[in-house]
């Protein structure tokens, strides 16, 4: 069972849904139909430096039913940011 985090304890609006995956991982959970384009993973990773400010020490990945931009995709593979794709 999904273990979801309090966002604003993060930092981060209410509406963002964020899951521990274990000890050491936190997932943005992104479940929507529309691709995931360069301005949504803008957004995304401002979110997971917030994440990185807020719990020092922390890998953050990004959960999604969604499709990414290929050009996304190598974004988050620069900034090391995973993708786990349901």
């Amino acid at each position: 069972m999904a273990n979801y985090i309090d966002p604003q304890s993060l930092g981060l609006l209410p509406r963002t849904v964020v899951e521990e995956i274990d000890t050491e991982t936190l997932a943005i959970v992104i479940n929507r139909k529309s691709r995931i384009i360069m301005a949504d993973g803008r957004k995304i990773l401002a979110k997971a430096e917030k994440i990185k400010q807020a719990k020092p020490g922390c890998k953050v990945v990004l959960k999604t039913t969604a499709p990414l931009c290929n050009k996304t995709l190598q974004y988050f593979a620069d900034h090391g940011i995973g993708v786990i794709r349901q």
